[in-house]
């Protein structure tokens, strides 16, 4: 017993003097997301799909409008159905309220520092030092259930509806509401939603969005969505049905979301003819109303009204556009087998450049996105001209590009318009019916829409190649990973990584839209294959459409439709702000010999093995000073009588004649300053001319996170090594790259050249 316990205090005392040895956490780039995701539930699988409970609720809306033309004032009225599908009892209801982010002294309007630029825009100065700032925001009148009025608490851009009882799941809540807002200029505002005056004409053309008291969305990742509208981070809606009556001056031409209910009333009996002529017109738009009659009612300001009636079933927002500046045209597309409206509203300040591309891009980008996510379930959809807009909604869009007064239009101004169109009608899949949470993560509708964009983009200059003539393919902005170089090896302090809130990022268009679409590119080129990425692509996008899906569903699904492990590329492309960096760090030369070397009798005798008694092949190096001349240019059984044996004593004739006979052999140290570790792409140059791709797996940093080195073999000389020579990674430096280093200018760097002309 003595003896024990003396034991036991020694080690005590031991451990005290003996230093503790230092550990690590497992910070390997291949390490699993475990920590980063939520556990998988009834609601949401491992997988990556809506699990046995998932659930939604839903919004009904039925509206009566009246949009006030001479005081720019809309007004409406509705009844709002609220179904609890959820297993939680509901003690309250919230509601959005994005309008009062333009109440004068709302918090949002100083949400950021900043102080006298040295250069602006007259209109930019004008409007943050010298224009009275707007009053807009909700107005609102009134509240009821069932005729007695609603307790309710308004906190910014949001409402909350107090319940007498909790609404209890499985059961439906119905309230009545009414309000007002006046109507904002969204050019001198710079506003998602709004008007536009034409000073010439003394006309508006109305792109009207967010102009309805909106529920919020209740789901099982966070309960409510209540954040604040800041601004940035857009917006998170239940689907639901709607029945919306909009009136406006009669004169005004109209579209909206959900299927027009009174065409006849609404219509010409012209413009009835031509529709039906539209609705069978495959290869050209059909105009319904023309410029003539466009400017002819420009000049009419009707004091009478008409009624535009709507519904929409499944749609998770509306948004419509009126003007009697409007002309209006229409084509029928095939979209998988299905007829589908492409249609476009615009005024004359847009032609000539709209009546030439716009339906047609509509066209394009209808059937593409299906291709690559789910055949388009709504009858149409609607590209409006707006300046300087660029904005979304189920159905219909706005988007900017406008000629210069007398018609002319530069190459930029018609591919910034043809982009945002592809752009815009794009989001009626990605958020309109992938329904994400745009408040929490806008690289969800607009990373994943950008990516789908350059894929359409593409396509689009294939379809109509005098479009982009003389330029070979289309010259899209974003999605080939050259271009986000830039931001990705920019200052770090103005950086941050995708997945967070847009609230909270410095460059919100490289952030949200450029790198996660760069991102996915690659993934789809480099790291995937076509084949594997598109069909886990459309799994994600069939899986969640008219659902909610979060990001850990995203990057599940992609996991688990292609059985390609993707952790680290979510880990570094994703959740930081490391880049991409891989060059080669030394080539040596090697050769085969029968001659021991001193450095491979010490790698036997490292083991244990006595060389003198083992058969062995030596690897020696150029330039060492146990190489000999006479090796070079001599094949493997050429310098090695020992393999020549081995080979002629354990092969058959047919099999020596399959086997290769090197005469080369290079070790290459290639080295990954960048943080990201991606698949290894090097081009080979060969002695006569001719080249060679390798690929090696991104799997070959899995030890060692810095250098990682291969052995070549090959039947000819190599005189180059270029790595990622096609720019597939998005590697932020290229300087070391190449072997022979050289000084010369790069594809990069001419890349960032032809950037410049």
């Amino acid at each position: 017993m003595l003896f024990f316990a003396t034991g036991i205090q020694a080690q005590e005392n031991n451990a005290e003097e003996k230093p503790k040895q230092e550990g690590h956490e497992n910070n390997n780039k291949f390490k699993q997301l475990y920590q980063q995701f939520a556990t998988p539930n009834q609601y949401r699988t491992g997988a990556g799909a809506p699990g046995e409970a998932y659930y939604q609720n839903q919004a009904d809306y039925k509206m009566d409008i009246v949009l006030d033309d001479k005081n720019t004032r809309l007004d409406g009225e509705a009844r709002v159905t609220y179904h609890n599908n959820s297993p939680d009892k509901l003690e309250y209801l919230w509601v959005q309220l994005d309008q009062n982010i333009r109440k004068q002294n709302a918090p949002a309007l100083e949400k950021n520092p900043g102080g006298m630029r040295p250069v602006a825009t007259p209109q930019s100065f004008v409007q943050d030092y010298m224009k009275e700032s707007f009053d807009g925001g909700f107005n609102i009148e009134s509240l009821k259930h069932d005729g007695d009025n609603l307790s309710y608490v308004i906190n910014k851009t949001m409402l909350r509806i107090d319940l007498e009882e909790p609404l209890e799941p499985g059961e439906s809540f119905e309230f009545d509401m009414k309000w007002w807002y006046k109507i904002n200029n969204h050019v001198s505002d710079r506003a998602r939603s709004g008007y536009e005056q034409f000073p010439k004409d003394g006309n508006n053309a109305y792109v009207i969005a967010q102009f309805f008291p909106r529920m919020a969305v209740y789901n099982d990742v966070e309960g409510w969505q209540n954040m604040q509208f800041w601004g940035d981070g857009e917006f998170a809606l239940p689907f639901g049905d709607y029945e919306v009556n909009i009136t406006v001056p009669a004169d005004h031409i109209m579209e909206a979301t959900g299927k027009l209910q009174n065409r006849d009333e609404v219509y010409t009996r012209e413009m009835m003819k031509r529709y039906k002529k539209a609705q069978k017109s495959f290869d050209k738009p059909v105009v319904i109303r023309t410029q003539e009659e466009a400017e002819k009612a420009e000049k009419s300001f009707s004091n009478k009204t008409k009624t535009w009636k709507y519904k929409a079933e499944m749609v998770r927002d509306f948004g419509f556009s009126t003007s009697r500046k409007f002309i209006l045209d229409m084509m029928a597309t095939d979209v998988m087998g299905k007829n589908v409206m492409a249609v476009s509203l615009y005024p004359k300040e847009g032609n000539p450049l709209w009546e030439e591309w716009s339906t047609k891009t509509v066209a394009t980008t209808l059937q593409n996105y299906s291709d690559h996510t789910f055949q388009y379930p709504y009858h149409k959809a609607v590209s409006v001209h707006s300046k300087n807009q660029g904005m979304e909604y189920p159905m219909i869009c706005w988007n900017y590009g406008r000629p210069d007064v007398d018609g002319y239009y530069s190459d930029r101004t018609k591919f910034g318009m043809i982009s945002v169109i592809i752009h815009e009608v794009g989001h009626n899949f990605f958020p309109m019916i992938v329904n994400s949470d745009e408040r929490q993560w806008g690289w969800m509708d607009e990373g994943l829409n950008t990516f789908t964009q350059y894929l359409t983009e593409q396509e689009f200059g294939r379809r109509y190649p005098e479009a982009i003539a003389p330029l070979e393919q289309y010259p899209s902005r974003r999605g080939i990973p050259a271009k986000i170089v830039p931001y990705m090896r920019g200052n770090q302090k103005y950086i941050a990584p995708i997945m967070s809130n847009p609230e909270n990022v410095y460059q919100l268009g490289n952030n949200a839209y450029g790198k996660p679409a760069t991102a996915l590119n690659i993934l789809r080129e480099t790291v995937m294959g076509h084949e594997l990425f598109d069909h886990a692509y459309k799994t994600y996008a069939k899986r969640w459409m008219f659902k909610h899906p979060t990001a850990e569903d995203f990057f599940r699904t992609m996991e688990d439709a292609s059985a390609v492990d993707l952790d680290w590329f979510w880990r570094g492309w994703f959740y930081t702000t490391d880049n991409v960096d891989m060059g080669i760090k030394e080539v040596k030369k090697l050769f085969i010999t029968d001659k021991a070397t001193k450095q491979g009798k010490q790698f036997l005798e490292q083991y244990g093995a006595n060389p003198d008694e083992i058969e062995a092949v030596y690897v020696v190096e150029e330039g060492n000073e146990e190489f000999d001349e006479s090796l070079k240019g001599k094949s493997v059984l050429e310098n090695s009588p020992t393999i020549k044996e081995y080979v002629m004593d354990n092969f058959s004739e047919e099999e020596r004649r399959k086997l290769k006979d090197p005469k080369y052999f290079y070790q290459v140290t290639f080295e990954k300053p960048g943080g990201i570790p991606m698949p290894l792409i090097v081009e080979l140059t060969y002695a006569d001319g001719s080249t060679a791709m390798k690929k090696y797996p991104v799997q070959l940093w899995r030890m060692n996170d810095e250098v990682a080195t291969k052995a070549i073999a090959s039947s000819k000389e190599i005189v180059k090594m270029v790595v990622d020579p096609n720019l597939e990674t998005a590697d932020v430096d290229v300087s070391n790259n190449t072997w022979p280093k050289q000084e010369t200018t790069n594809k990069f760097e001419k890349f960032k050249e032809s950037l410049g002309n």
